[in-house]
């Protein structure tokens, strides 16, 4: 895929990309070994706060899932420069911050999945897991981290 076409993609999504966001603590946002990219846990845009079950449905958790892959969009075209350098979204790992009876987790993370799919194409399809979590940083609702194969 061109530059162009992953450009006219966003654009046919209505995806305009924020600058990517500063880790929350001490560590980088990416690190790049053997053609891996491996990006760090990214929450959605706005910093929503709350749990899965209790304080938001499964359909707004799964937009939030969907914002957080575009913040993981962000790191990858300040990193990469260019998202037409991701080769494979290989791994994605979720963690939604739930009530313990919630149940909907996978669904909450095909926000995520889904969007990578519109945008690379069979280039998106990756494994993936999905975890409930009782907490995690600043309350946010869902938390992800991700591989890519890149070129390097």
């Amino acid at each position: 895929m061109s530059q162009t076409s992953i450009t006219q993609r966003l654009e046919t999504l209505g995806i305009n990309l924020p600058t990517a966001s500063n880790p929350a603590a001490k560590y980088a946002n990416a690190v790049l070994v053997n053609g891996f990219l491996f990006v760090s846990g990214k929450g959605p845009t706005g910093n929503p706060k709350g749990k899965l079950g209790i304080d938001f449905n499964t359909q707004e958790g799964y937009e939030f899932a969907r914002q957080t892959g575009i913040e993981v969009l962000a790191v990858l075209a300040d990193v990469l420069g260019s998202l037409d350098k991701v080769k494979q979204v290989v791994k994605v790992q979720g963690f939604v911050n739930a009530s313990a009876e919630y149940e909907e987790h996978h669904k909450v993370l095909n926000g995520f999945s889904d969007l990578m799919l519109e945008v690379f194409d069979t280039k998106g399809v990756h494994a993936r897991s999905v975890f409930g979590a009782n907490s995690v940083r600043d309350n946010l609702p869902i938390i992800v981290e991700s591989i890519f194969l890149v070129e390097t």
